[in-house]
């Protein structure tokens, strides 16, 4: 465990009511963090005020609002403008249809006018960061890519693939360009079973060259089917397109992530296996979300879990997904700033956990008890609660995590936990763990990049050793 002892800060609980929208006078287009400056200025609250209705400290709040790191993910641009009722379209966010009010939002008093707000200067970022563009162009060569692709077909061009590790997925997607002839089920399932595993030991430069052919096999294959055949090839290319959508995310292309998570749920609903099925709304639920979507996940995920929701006598498989879908509303509750509905949906996470008995990783979900404290970390890290999140990873040995790719997000989201509390040298520390963990993770990660070069900034003094090395090394530029 990365070394240092850290401390919780735990949040205030507050009975306020649901904000109006603060009157503070006109400003000038300007950055995000001074718009928050001038909020909170105007609604009497001190940095340390804020930090405790958003769960931040308020060294954190400060270096926002300086613009010392920049605020420009889009999770916390909506908890600033709920606490301090500051209109999205302020920050260049649309407003959330119906959402739920900040619990700790500010009261302003009857009889002040809204006014016109600026909005911020540069475009916010989506959940993970940076434009998809921008990250394919770091990808190239960050990550070496195998030559031969799935089911013996010919491979794509090597330059091309290491160029942008999504082209030619999105060229099969859109434009047909892979052609491929239909194979034997037990073929298919054994090359679709491969590519789930490429996912979890994170062998991303593997899946860029093979994915596209894999999909449009399946696909020839299924059109080629009839009766329960038919059906049994629909489940698999379901499997293909949901291992796509994760994939896509990694490369932080929601649009291509969308493609892909829709067709896997229409080709779930041709399918034969409601475990498939609810694992491709969970495809779609994590699009959702990472779209700005949360409330609407959120509903998504609840009602895949009721349809499977395990018996007296659940299979493994059964827990398994629907302890997964528990885990990620958890996750989605927390992105959206509601602190109950997460710990509701772990604790009832945990409980599966518990019936499933031990670290497995079954239908490709890698639930377990250990994976619970997994997303514990995760939901403490995204709620702003470093210390909290610090003390869940304390709990768990790495090495009970069962694959690659969750071994490297458990210590990036303890780095992720580190950097929000202003710790360099145990942000580090962490990263390199990933780095040993999972390499291609760290590489493909826009969090990764945003600390890296959060670090390459503060280390003025070069005290963090071999950090330009790391940065050049997961294709951070300009290092």
């Amino acid at each position: 465990m990365v070394e240092g002892d850290v401390y919780p800060e735990k949040s205030m609980e507050s009975n306020e009511s649901a904000p109006r929208q603060l009157s503070i006078g006109p400003l000038k287009n300007q950055d995000a963090g001074a718009i928050v400056r001038t909020a909170r200025l105007a609604a009497g609250l001190t940095l340390a005020d804020l930090g405790r209705r958003c769960g931040y400290s308020a060294s954190q709040v400060s270096r926002y609002e300086r613009g010392i790191q920049p605020l420009t993910d889009i999770t916390l641009l909506r908890r600033f403008s709920q606490v301090l009722a500051i209109p999205p379209q302020a920050f260049g966010l649309t407003p959330s249809n119906g959402s739920r009010a900040s619990r700790h939002a500010v009261e302003l008093k009857d009889g002040i006018p809204s006014v016109a707000w600026p909005r911020v200067s540069r475009e916010p970022q989506w959940e993970d960061g940076e434009d998809p563009v921008r990250r394919r162009e770091l990808l190239a060569g960050a990550a070496g890519l195998v030559s031969a692709a799935a089911l013996g077909r010919p491979s794509v061009g090597r330059a091309r693939t290491l160029a942008d590790p999504g082209a030619d997925l999105e060229d099969m997607l859109y434009h047909s360009t892979a052609k491929a002839e239909p194979v034997p089920l037990a073929v298919l399932r054994t090359t679709v079973t491969r590519t789930r595993a490429d996912f979890q030991n994170a062998r991303y430069g593997r899946m860029a060259a093979s994915l596209p052919v894999l999909i449009a096999t399946a696909i020839a294959t299924r059109d080629h089917a009839d009766g329960q055949e038919r059906a049994t090839a629909s489940t698999l290319l379901a499997e293909a397109y949901i291992t796509a959508a994760s994939f896509m995310v990694k490369l932080n292309d929601d649009p291509l992530a969308w493609t892909t998570a829709d067709r896997a749920l229409q080709a779930a609903e041709a399918g034969d296996d409601p475990l498939t099925l609810a694992h491709a709304r969970r495809a779609v639920a994590t699009v959702l979300r990472r779209t700005g979507r949360p409330a609407q996940a959120r509903n998504l995920l609840l009602s895949a879990a009721g349809a499977i929701e395990p018996g007296h006598r659940p299979t493994p498989d059964q827990l398994s997904m629907y302890g997964t879908l528990l885990e990620v509303a958890a996750y989605t509750a927390a992105v959206d700033g509601n602190r109950h509905a997460a710990a509701e949906y772990l604790g009832e996470a945990t409980v599966t956990a518990a019936r499933l008995g031990s670290d497995a990783n079954q239908r490709f979900t890698a639930f377990s008890p250990s994976g619970v404290i997994l997303y514990q970390v995760s939901v403490a890290q995204v709620l702003g609660d470093s210390g909290t999140a610090i003390e869940y990873a304390r709990k768990l040995r790495p090495a009970m995590i069962p694959t690659a790719e969750r071994q490297g997000r458990y210590w990036i989201d303890v780095a992720r936990a580190y950097h929000q509390w202003n710790r360099p040298e145990h942000c580090y520390r962490a990263l390199l763990a990933a780095e040993r963990a999972a390499p291609a993770e760290v590489s493909y990660r826009p969090p990764v990049h945003r600390m890296t070069k959060d670090l390459l900034r503060a280390d003025r003094r070069r005290s963090l050793p071999d950090l330009r090395a790391f940065a050049h090394r997961i294709g951070v530029p300009d290092a």
